[in-house]
C-alpha cells in the first residue's frame, strides 16, 4: 500500500482478521470487515462532496461511531480530522473551526441546535448531521458512497489530525499530530499497558481529546481489538457495560475512577474482566488508587499531552505504592528528560522541565510557527511542567511553570478565563487560580476587582461566563479584591492569590 498511514489501518486488519468485532455501540456490532466497509464508504461520501487531501474535516459531538469512521475515512483522503470539544459554546467551537480552516462539519445528534448557529455564523459550506436531528444538515447515512477502495500516498510524515488544547494566552491552539506521531504513539501504548489482540476496550473518556482518542481506543483497533462506545458517562451504567460487556481495559482520568469507586455497584458488580485502568489527565490520588487495587485491578497511571499524542511516561501497577505520586518512567518509544533552565539534565530529586522527544511528539501548533518555536527545541518538546526524576529513573510532576489546573480531567488555562472576565463591563481587573478540591481535583477560583458602581455579584458573573465559556471553565469561587498584588513591572503574584485562595 501506498497509505502508510491511519487510513490504511482498517485495510491491513480486514486482510488479517476480518470476523473478529471491532465495534458496539447500542447492541450492535461491527466487525473489522464491516468497519473497513463503513470507513471506505464515508470516505467516498466525503469526497463526494468535495473533500480533497489536506482539507479539514471536524468532528463536533460525543463519542460515536461516525468519529472513528471520519477519523480514518480522512486518513485515507489525505485530509485532516479535526475533533471539537462536545462542551464547548458557539462562540468557542466557532474559533476552532474557523482557525483550522474546516470546510465539513460532522455534528452528533445532541449539537444540532449549536450547529445550527454555526451555520449562520461560518461560512463553513457542508454540516452532516451524524444522526438524525431535525436540522438542515446533510444525513450521515445519505450521503455515504460505494464501498471503492482507495490507496493515497499518505506518508507518516503527513498531518492526521488538528487536536485544538485550551490556550495559555486566551485562545485555544491546535497541535498537529502526524500519522507517524499517532501510529508509534499507538505502539507505545501497546508495549507500555501490554493489550492483547483479544483486547476489548472501553471509549469511555471523550474521543475528542487525546487521552480518550490514543490511551486505549485506536491502540486496541490497531491491535484488531473491539471498541465499546458510550455515548456518556454515568458511573452505574459504566460499571454495568464492564460486567456485561467483558471490558478489558479503558482510559480514564481520576474524577472518573472515584466517581465509579464511590458507586454501589463498585463491590457488587463482576470486574473480573478488567486487565489494566488507565488514569491520567492529573495526579491519581492515593484513597482512589487504593480502592481500585483492594477489588484486584491493575490502575496504570501516565503522564502525557496533547502534544505527545499523548504518550510519555507510565507507571505499571506493581510499582503503584512504592512510587505513590510518581508518573512512572518513560514509555518505549519517547525519551523524558528533567533540565534546568539552562538545558542540562537535573541530578536525581532536582526539581526542573520536564522535556519530552520521540516520534510521537507533534510536528507543532497549526499556523503558529512562533508558538511552535517556543515549544518545541532541538527536537525536545518542553512541557512547562515542573518535576524531579528519582535515582530510578522515576518521574513526578512537582508543580507546573505555567497557570494551568485541571479540573475533572479538563486543562484550564487562566489566562482564556481572565479574558473573558475583563470583557464584562462590570470588571476592570481579574485574576484565576486553580484550588483543590475533594470532587474535581482542582476548581477555579476568580479574584476580580470591580469597576467603580458595580455590584459584586458573584451569581451574575458566573452566569455571563457561562455564556461565553464551557461549564468546566467557569470558576467556582469569587473574590471581591480592592486590587491585585503585583510585582514591580505589573505583573499579577499568582502564587500569592493561590495562597489566599486554600485558605
Amino acid at each position: 500500500m501506498r497509505n502508510a498511514g491511519l487510513g490504511s489501518w482498517p485495510e491491513r486488519r480486514r486482510r488479517m482478521s476480518p470476523e473478529r468485532p471491532a465495534l458496539w455501540f447500542d447492541g450492535g456490532t461491527t466487525t473489522h470487515e464491516q468497519f473497513a466497509d463503513r470507513v471506505r464508504r464515508v470516505a467516498g461520501g466525503l469526497s463526494r462532496l468535495g473533500v480533497r487531501r489536506d482539507d479539514r474535516v471536524a468532528w463536533f459531538g460525543a463519542n460515536h461511531p461516525a468519529a472513528l469512521e471520519t477519523l480514518y475515512a480522512c486518513g485515507q483522503l489525505g485530509a485532516i480530522w479535526v475533533p471539537v470539544n462536545a462542551r464547548f459554546t458557539a462562540s468557542e467551537a466557532r474559533y476552532v473551526l474557523e482557525h483550522s480552516g474546516a470546510s465539513l462539519v460532522v455534528h452528533g445528534k445532541g449539537h444540532g441546535a449549536v450547529a445550527a448557529q454555526l451555520r449562520t455564523t461560518t461560512t463553513i459550506p457542508t454540516w452532516v448531521a451524524a444522526e438524525p436531528d431535525g436540522t438542515d444538515s446533510l444525513p450521515y447515512e445519505e450521503i455515504l458512497a460505494d464501498p471503492e477502495a482507495r490507496d493515497e500516498p499518505v506518508t507518516l510524515d503527513d498531518p492526521c489530525l488538528i487536536m485544538y488544547t485550551s490556550g495559555t494566552t486566551g485562545r485555544p491552539k491546535g497541535a498537529v499530530l502526524t500519522h507517524g506521531n499517532m501510529t508509534w504513539a499507538c505502539l507505545n501504548q501497546i508495549l507500555g499497558f501490554d493489550f492483547a489482540q483479544d483486547e476489548r476496550t472501553l471509549a469511555l473518556a471523550p474521543l475528542f481529546h487525546i487521552g480518550g482518542l490514543n490511551g486505549t481506543v485506536n491502540p486496541t483497533l490497531l491491535r484488531g481489538g473491539s471498541v465499546v462506545i458510550v455515548r456518556a458517562f454515568d458511573p452505574a451504567s459504566i460499571l454495568a457495560t464492564i460486567e456485561e460487556q467483558r471490558i478489558t481495559s479503558f482510559f480514564a482520568v481520576p474524577t472518573m475512577l472515584d466517581a465509579m469507586a464511590r458507586d454501589p455497584g463498585f463491590t457488587s458488580r463482576d470486574l473480573s474482566s478488567l486487565r489494566t485502568v488507565a488514569a491520567a489527565g492529573a495526579p491519581l490520588p492515593m484513597h482512589t488508587l487504593r480502592t481500585w487495587l483492594d477489588r484486584g485491578l491493575t490502575v496504570q497511571q501516565a503522564y502525557g499531552m496533547t502534544e505527545t499524542a499523548p504518550a510519555g511516561t507510565v507507571l505499571d501497577s506493581a510499582d503503584a505504592i512504592a512510587h505513590v505520586g510518581s508518573a512512572g518512567r518513560p514509555q518505549f518509544f519517547t525519551d523524558v528528560r528533567v533540565v534546568r533552565t539552562d538545558g542540562t539534565e537535573t541530578a536525581p530529586d532536582e526539581i526542573g522541565e520536564v522535556v519530552l522527544q520521540g516520534p510521537n511528539v507533534m510536528a507543532g501548533y497549526w499556523r503558529e510557527p512562533e508558538r511552535s518555536a517556543e515549544v518545541l527545541v532541538d527536537g525536545w518538546y518542553h512541557s512547562g511542567d515542573a518535576g524531579s526524576v528519582d535515582a530510578d529513573g522515576f518521574l513526578t510532576i512537582r508543580d507546573r511553570y505555567r497557570d494551568m489546573y485541571i479540573s475533572g480531567g479538563e486543562n484550564v488555562y487562566p489566562a482564556e478565563v481572565e479574558s473573558a472576565l475583563r470583557d464584562l463591563p462590570s470588571v476592570a481587573e481579574a485574576a484565576v487560580v486553580g484550588v483543590a478540591d475533594e470532587t474535581w481535583g482542582e476548581v477555579g477560583r476568580a479574584f476580580v476587582v470591580l469597576t467603580d458602581g458595580a455590584d459584586p455579584d458573584a451569581a451574575q458573573l458566573r452566569a455571563a461566563l457561562r455564556e461565553r465559556l464551557a461549564g468546566f471553565k467557569v470558576p467556582r469561587d469569587f473574590s471581591f479584591v480592592p486590587e491585585l498584588p503585583k510585582t514591580a513591572t505589573g505583573k499579577i503574584r499568582k502564587a500569592e492569590l493561590r495562597e489566599d485562595g486554600h485558605r
